[in-house]
C-alpha cells in the first residue's frame, strides 16, 4: 500500500553542511526543513526535502552573511533533493541500508546524485540518515575566497542529514512542492 509521510518537526532532526575554512572548520545548520515521502515497498518510495538557503546558520553572523551572498539567496532562495529511486542494499538488524537516487537543486543547478543512506523504522515513522560529500563548485557557487585570497573556503563539503518522517496527518508539512523527477 502507498502511504504518505511528512517531515516531522525538523528541530528534532537536522541538515548540516560541514566546510573547511582556514583558520578552522565550520558547520552551517538548518532546522527549517520540510518534505514528504510516499510509497509502499522501499523500491517504490519517492519524496522531496526542501529548505530555504538563508536558513543555514553557522553561529557567526559575518560568515552567515557571506554564505547568503555566495549562495545568492535573493535569486536562489531554496535548495532541495527530489527522490527519484530507492535501491535497497544490506539489511541491518534494526534498519535498512539504501541508495537514494535523486536530483539536488542548489544555486539554480540541478544534478543527479546517489546518497548512501540508512533508514530506520520506529512504529509509523521513518528516520533517514545520510552523510555525503558535495562540491559546491558543481553547483556554480562562487565567492569562496575573501580578503584577496587570504581566506578561502574549500569547495568540498560534507553534508549530514538526519530527518524523521511521520504519517502526514501527524506532521504539519505545509504545502511542500518539489519538481517531478523522472526515474533513472
Amino acid at each position: 500500500t502507498c502511504r504518505r509521510l511528512a517531515l516531522k518537526d525538523a528541530r528534532e532532526g537536522d541538515v548540516k553542511a560541514q566546510a573547511l575554512e582556514p583558520p578552522g572548520d565550520f558547520t552551517g545548520r538548518t532546522d527549517s526543513v520540510s518534505g514528504w515521502m510516499s510509497g509502499g515497498d522501499v523500491r517504490a518510495v519517492r519524496g522531496c526535502v526542501i529548505a530555504p538557503v538563508a536558513s543555514l546558520t553557522s553561529g557567526n553572523g559575518h560568515r552567515d552573511r557571506d554564505l547568503r551572498k555566495s549562495m545568492e539567496t535573493d535569486r536562489f532562495p531554496r535548495m532541495w533533493f527530489a527522490l527519484a529511486q530507492t535501491v535497497p542494499a544490506a539489511p541491518l538488524p534494526d534498519s535498512q541500508q539504501v541508495a537514494l537516487i535523486g536530483d539536488f537543486t542548489i544555486h539554480g543547478v540541478t544534478r543527479r546524485d546517489t546518497l548512501a543512506s540508512v533508514i530506520m523504522r520506529a512504529g509509523d515513522s521513518l528516520r533517514v540518515r545520510s552523510d555525503f560529500p558535495l562540491n559546491v563548485k558543481d553547483y556554480q557557487v562562487g565567492g569562496l575566497s575573501k580578503m584577496l585570497g587570504l581566506l578561502k573556503m574549500d569547495e568540498h563539503i560534507v553534508v549530514h542529514v538526519d530527518l524523521t518522517f511521520v504519517p502526514a496527518a501527524a506532521a504539519d508539512s505545509g504545502s511542500v512542492i518539489c519538481p517531478e523527477v523522472p526515474e533513472q
